[in-house]
């Protein structure tokens, strides 16, 4: 490339997405610096290494398809694995690629400016570091920035806390401890079980119930290692077709097809399953008809009821907004929890937590006295993490204002306004599996990218006629399912989780399948949602290029 720049790409975080940014980019020859704010490789699995961390997806999808070597070589020892495992799945990763030497740890983006005369981007770093580049490449994930309640009196608490997402590498010993759990999302479901187990009291804080799916997690034996790895070209062609893009079979009844009597027989077989399924092999219009939704809700709120001992609190427990318009977890133990005589449950819906006294919690009506008190609240999702880096596009317009109402891309991926910006599982990407979903994302980034060297552009960037149309695709979607009902679940598919927070939709839900042929799609017509800048340098590395 070209020897104004510093780096021909700078890439941000070292997840799923970024790594393999970085892995691909490096392939096309291309000086690349993938900077990461933690001491170590992983993304989310990372930072979020609370008790009972573990995915809610099955292992051998929720894993990178690109590299056989990995695939041969790795071995996962169960169906959801551990943040423990996770981890070391990211170390081996980057170890056996050879990646490490090509990222900067404990190093944060804190801006990057286009530069329009150069037609590259200036990149400010947390160190006091300034280096030019031609790519940006963000990577930092949909849910990098951890959310905490802005709850007068936490720097009077005398005991301990701890934000899930922000969790310590050390042991914490909660025997004998009164926990105070606030909130009830993926993580607080994870938590409360495991925290349980040592501590003398354990209170959950509720806004927001959640429809917890069983995982039925097990060990994976040799021979259920041997046929999957033996099976892997079919598993990654089924995941990129599936909706979700999971290696999940999608059954093709509606519910008013069957008898009652075979409709509960049909759930009652996936809850006994586990996982995801439960969404996928029942019912083919749960996402879609409020009445087929309804039924799967209730069965399970009728498990909640079943399991639950306490009538009272297993109300409490039961959502009354749709399945699926909130994302369910997969729980381990999450309700047999509440049967143990040191846990409860607060409901704050309508008694929010309104202080942090130096010894406990104070709602409007009651105070709770914690020697430890966990804040499992979720993420600003999607747009969130753009709120606290100064990146500004052309004419020196900021990122964040641009995200501010509505956000705007093409594809998830690029943003009028910011050339050679990537945006990986940016706002309106697909809503899927994690791992499938960001690596179709970064082959269309690198294709992007492979186009504009072949033709001499130094810039490509989205039109604005082909934000707005896919913004209004996506909106469209989203108002023919069930996840219209989003802002009342408090979810943060439109950003209904955060208060204040202007409500929008944030993810695609037109399926990956549909999504990839898309990328695909744009990428064989030659990007014609893109306008590009091409410049006499750039033509003539392109000529050298293509000769």
């Amino acid at each position: 490339m070209s020897d104004s720049v510093e780096f021909d790409a700078v890439v941000i975080g070292a997840g799923f997405g970024g790594l393999r940014a970085l892995h691909d980019l490096r392939q096309m020859g291309l000086t690349t610096v993938l900077l990461e704010a933690g001491t170590d490789v992983g993304g989310v699995w990372y930072w979020n290494r609370y008790p009972g961390a573990r995915t809610d997806s099955e292992a051998w999808y929720y894993c990178y398809s690109f590299s056989k070597e990995v695939l041969a070589e790795w071995d996962w020892s169960q169906r959801y694995p551990t943040q423990e495992e996770m981890s070391r799945y990211f170390q081996f990763v980057t170890d056996r690629l050879d990646l490490r030497k090509h990222i900067r740890f404990q190093t944060r983006l804190v801006g990057a400016t286009w530069d329009e005369s150069a037609n590259v981007w200036v990149v400010r770093t947390d160190d006091g570091q300034s280096f030019t580049c031609r790519y940006l490449v963000s990577a930092a994930g949909p849910l990098s920035k951890p959310y905490l309640p802005d709850l007068p009196g936490l720097d009077s608490f005398t005991g301990q806390w701890y934000q899930s997402a922000y969790w310590p590498k050390h042991d914490i010993d909660f025997t004998g401890k009164r926990v105070a759990v606030v909130g009830t999302g993926a993580s607080g479901v994870q938590v409360v079980p495991v925290v349980a187990l040592s501590a003398a009291q354990v209170t959950v804080f509720q806004r927001t119930p959640n429809y917890v799916l069983p995982a039925r997690n097990r060990p994976l034996d040799e021979a259920e290692r041997v046929a999957i790895k033996a099976d892997y070209d079919n598993i990654w062609e089924r995941a990129r077709r599936q909706f979700y893009a999971m290696d999940l079979p999608v059954c093709e009844q509606a519910a008013g097809d069957l008898s009652r009597e075979d409709q509960q027989r049909v759930l009652e077989r996936a809850w006994e399953v586990g996982g995801f399924r439960f969404l996928f092999n029942t019912f083919n219009d749960l996402w879609l008809d409020g009445k087929a939704n309804e039924i799967a809700s209730e069965f399970i709120r009728n498990k909640i009821r079943a399991i639950v001992k306490d009538p009272a609190t297993a109300e409490l427990l039961c959502p009354k907004y749709p399945l699926a318009a909130k994302r369910p977890p997969c729980g381990h133990n999450y309700y047999e929890a509440y049967n143990r005589e040191n846990v409860s449950l607060v409901d704050v819906s309508e008694n929010p937590i309104t202080e942090i006294l130096p010894t406990g919690l104070r709602t409007a009506t009651d105070k709770y006295e914690a020697d430890i008190i966990i804040f499992a609240t979720g993420f600003d999702a999607v747009t969130g993490p753009a709120q606290g880096v100064d990146i500004r596009g052309r004419d020196g317009r900021r990122l964040s204002e641009a995200w501010e109402t509505v956000p705007g891309t093409y594809l998830g991926l690029a943003v009028d306004g910011f050339p050679n910006l990537f945006t990986v599982a940016g706002p309106l990407g697909p809503f899927a599996n994690g791992p499938t979903m960001v690596e179709g994302q970064v082959e269309f980034v690198t294709a992007a990218i492979a186009h504009m060297q072949r033709n001499g552009a130094a810039a490509m960037e989205p039109t604005p006629e082909a934000v707005d149309a896919w913004v209004r695709h996506a909106g469209e979607i989203l108002e023919g399912t069930v996840l219209a009902n989003a802002a009342t679940a408090n979810s943060w598919f439109l950003g209904a989780n955060i208060p204040g927070k202007p409500r929008g939709i944030l993810a695609y839900f037109g399926g990956a399948g549909t999504y990839f042929d898309r990328l695909q799609d744009e990428a064989a017509s030659d990007f014609p949602g893109f306008t590009s800048i091409v410049s006499a340098q750039t033509a003539q590395q392109a000529v050298a290029v293509n000769s």
